[in-house]
């Protein structure tokens, strides 16, 4: 994969999203970050300015499709977009998402990475392509919760399916335009997010290792990129289990 030399993320105020951005922070890379805290897009805007990159921080709803437009289109030529920004409900046990917290992580999760994705495409499908015919590359983080039905997540797991397998799907037609499509699907890594768990995280990992391992995956066009290996393959074999009994294994004391 040639350099970036500009790139567009998503929810680059914390975890994932700001790990991205320091790695690929640089003498004469340009980041456009958005992030939902503005003093901690900032705290990331100033550790990728002290690397050298030049930044264009934006608080833009990644709920609102025609906001979304008007920022990646006047971003210019991109290398390389991560749509990264979502949300999950945070409740613990056998606790539910309610009605409000559902909708909202549809709304971020699943649209808001659309309102990335398609106007992105649209866009790289128009830029010179390099020496390999890519005109640019897009990740859509996703979640290994993608591969199981999580009784205590379902809004939550279904919205990553939905991503991951709208990526999965959309791949081989963007890559006839020059575009470059990958599904991320990471398990438990150190955010926002997985703070508020109190439960075992089997595989944690810190979020500049799951940046390394993103941006390798990226590099090497993979279509879906997905760790710890392990416990995507635990994932899926759980998803085969009847709902009931995952139901019983999930909510155990």
């Amino acid at each position: 994969m040639q350099p970036i030399e500009t790139a567009l993320i998503t929810g680059a105020s914390s975890g994932i999203g700001r790990a991205l951005a320091d790695a690929l922070a640089a003498p004469g890379v340009t980041l456009h970050l958005s992030g939902r805290d503005v003093a901690r897009l900032e705290a990331t805007v100033r550790g990728c300015e002290a690397k050298g990159a030049t930044v264009h921080p934006s608080t833009v709803d990644v709920r609102d499709a025609a906001a979304m437009a008007r920022w990646i289109g006047q971003a210019g030529r991109l290398d390389l977009v991560i749509a990264n920004a979502g949300i999950a409900a945070g409740n613990q046990g056998g606790e539910a998402e309610t009605d409000e917290q559902t909708r909202a992580i549809f709304a971020t999760n699943l649209d808001g990475a659309l309102n990335t994705m398609l106007p992105a495409i649209d866009i790289m499908a128009r830029q010179p392509a390099d020496a390999r015919g890519v005109r640019g590359r897009i990740a859509a983080i996703a979640s290994i919760a993608a591969f199981i039905a999580l009784p205590n997540a379902s809004a939550y797991s279904a919205s990553k399916a939905a991503l991951d397998r709208w990526t999965m799907a959309r791949a081989p037609s963007a890559a006839r335009v020059g575009v470059q499509l990958s599904s991320v699907c990471p398990g438990y890594v150190r955010s926002a997010i997985t703070a508020r768990n109190r439960f075992p995280m089997p595989g944690f990992m810190e979020a500049d290792r799951a940046a390394a391992l993103i941006l390798r995956g990226i590099a090497a066009g993979q279509t879906r990129i997905v760790f710890p290996r392990w416990l995507g393959l635990a994932a899926r074999a759980g998803g085969l289990l009847p709902p009931r009994l995952l139901g019983r294994l999930v909510h155990r004391d």
